[in-house]
């Protein structure tokens, strides 16, 4: 098992990563379970949502163990507090994951009839989101072998507004893929249709969990 004191002697990010791994896991779940409903295996998706509850779940008991060492690990580069909110700000997004499982299985769904390819289409838009968040969070290794060097931080910085243009991008496509649900209101129950849209919403929160990691860890390298 591996000990979060131990990552903290190694860098006081990597405990940050472990459990950043721990919420990606949750994310590559995101795209499974659309698929799920797409294939009318609604049996699967029902597995998948035990699957994100199991893995978030984790990523709690990760989240409250770095939290209970941080304030033990003295010598920190960073301010403790922006490590713990850029470490909430991860959690959240395995619990948007959690919560998107949610709405997902209140009732059997299916994808509104013509809108499965821009349906993933965004979700791949938002899951690129994430994995410029999550890549972003892996250099932090480079930065901090190389004592914060001028050269590493530039390429993080530039790593970070990466991840806000893609989260850019995830808005765009959340705006026109809403514009589409609600043109074919007349052909949807009410309620699929607004539960469909609390869907994109979710996605488009975990989209925004993702560019508000990289917002943190600006301020981080700033101080």
């Amino acid at each position: 098992m591996v000990s979060i004191e131990d990552l903290f002697g190694q860098s006081p990010f990597e405990p940050l990563l472990h459990h950043f791994q721990k919420v990606r896991e949750c994310v590559t779940l995101v795209r499974p379970m659309l698929e799920a409903i797409k294939d009318g295996s609604h049996d699967k998706l029902d597995q998948l949502k035990e699957r994100v509850f199991k893995t978030e779940h984790q990523a709690d008991m990760i989240k409250d163990e770095i939290r209970q060492v941080i304030p033990r690990s003295f010598f920190l580069p960073v301010y403790r507090g922006d490590l713990l909110g850029y470490l909430k700000l991860q959690d959240d997004m395995a619990d948007s994951v959690e919560d998107l499982a949610i709405l997902l299985t209140i009732k059997r769904l299916s994808i509104p009839e013509g809108l499965a390819s821009e349906v993933f289409a965004y979700a791949d838009t938002v899951l690129h989101v994430c994995d410029r968040a999550y890549e972003m969070n892996e250099r932090l290794r480079d930065l901090v072998a190389h004592g914060f060097h001028a050269d590493q931080a530039n390429g993080i910085l530039e790593m970070i507004r990466g991840v806000e243009k893609a989260e850019w991008e995830a808005d765009k496509a959340q705006y026109h893929l809403s514009q589409s649900l609600f043109a074919m209101e007349d052909k949807i129950k009410p309620s699929d249709l607004m539960l469909w849209w609390r869907v994109f919403l979710e996605l488009g929160q975990l989209a925004n969990h993702a560019e508000k990691t990289a917002d943190r860890l600006r301020r981080m390298l700033s101080q």
